[in-house]
């Protein structure tokens, strides 16, 4: 079976957000309006994920990436990822991760099947850590990078949100990591939602143009496109370098048209596109004993309703996205 959108589209990847708990409190995924978290009632169980990701896999989802708020201060979640890697028809399960826990979770997860892992990291700074993130725990995480890259995790993907005047004098720097490592370090637009740092937005907003453009002074290098970019970004390579250089341009480029994903909230609600208010509830017919047919209809129909694009350049979109990155899955 296959998942094949209005516009051609082939579905096959779904972020699964099995927390909006996190134990970070960046600038631009802590809401600042609402409530802070969802009661435990409202939060889809494994049992409850495993049926979905089952449902998933059965409509032609091959791809599972399990991600939060902070997915690792879930307990249980190893074993659940345990579970998920046996599901037949799934052939890649990748996590996102702030990388606090992932020094002692590496070898577990890996064990578990993960094989693909993003981690979150703004600076390399520890003042500058403390300060976006509100904890002094910069070592940790490179720690964690480091234990990833030793059990033999690939790629692994190191997500920069650009934020100018905050972190845009570390784009170089952190591009260089590419040199010696087999990362991938992926610079990302800031996107307009309901966080704390969006008061000032549009100060603090830098178009990839402006990035594209600090990396190719490295070395006084022009840089050509990687020949295997996929997803929403797209990849280049320093002269030598053993990494790549990825940018994810959700406001300056729209990669709506190869768009391949769905998202299922820690509520049990499917997202059809990151940006929209727009939500199919399957935790209704889950918890009213939905059989499998039943679910993977739910699955076809979100895909029947999936839209040709996002609308962030839009002034609809102001009223559109008000969640919380945290609250989404990312």
């Amino acid at each position: 079976m296959k998942l094949i959108d209005s516009f051609g589209r082939k579905i096959d990847y779904l972020r699964i957000s099995i927390t909006d708990h996190c134990n970070l409190k960046c600038y631009y995924c802590t809401p600042f309006s609402g409530r802070s978290h969802l009661e435990r009632s409202e939060i889809l169980t494994y049992e409850e994920l495993l049926n979905v990701a089952r449902a998933a896999a059965s409509s032609g989802i091959t791809k599972i990436r399990v991600t939060g708020g902070e997915p690792l201060v879930r307990k249980g979640v190893v074993e659940f990822c345990r579970m998920l890697s046996e599901i037949d028809g799934l052939k890649s399960l990748a996590l996102t991760t702030n990388g606090v826990y992932l020094g002692e979770m590496a070898e577990p997860l890996f064990k578990a099947g993960v094989r693909r892992i993003n981690i979150s990291l703004d600076t390399l700074k520890p003042e500058r850590f403390e300060k976006i993130t509100g904890y002094d725990w910069l070592p940790r995480v490179l720690a964690g990078i480091r234990r990833a890259e030793q059990i033999g995790m690939h790629p692994i993907k190191i997500n920069t949100v650009v934020m100018r005047g905050i972190n845009d004098d570390e784009i170089e720097d952190l591009a260089r990591l590419t040199r010696e490592k087999p990362y991938h370090v992926r610079f990302i637009e800031l996107m307009p939602t309901d966080s704390s740092a969006y008061g000032d937005y549009k100060s603090l907003y830098m178009p990839v143009e402006e990035i594209m453009k600090k990396i190719n002074k490295i070395d006084r290098a022009q840089i050509g496109p990687a020949t295997d970019s996929y997803g929403p970004a797209k990849l280049c390579k320093l002269p030598g370098a053993r990494g790549k250089v990825g940018f994810i341009a959700p406001i300056s480029w729209h990669f709506c048209g190869s768009c391949n994903r769905l998202r299922l909230t820690a509520e049990g609600k499917i997202k059809t596109c990151l940006f929209s208010q727009e939500e199919i509830d399957i935790k209704t017919a889950l918890r009213s004993g939905a059989t499998q047919m039943e679910l993977i209809n739910i699955f076809q129909r979100a895909v029947s309703e999936k839209p040709r694009r996002h609308h962030l350049n839009e002034k609809k979109h102001q009223i559109a996205c008000r969640q919380a990155m945290r609250a989404i899955g990312g």
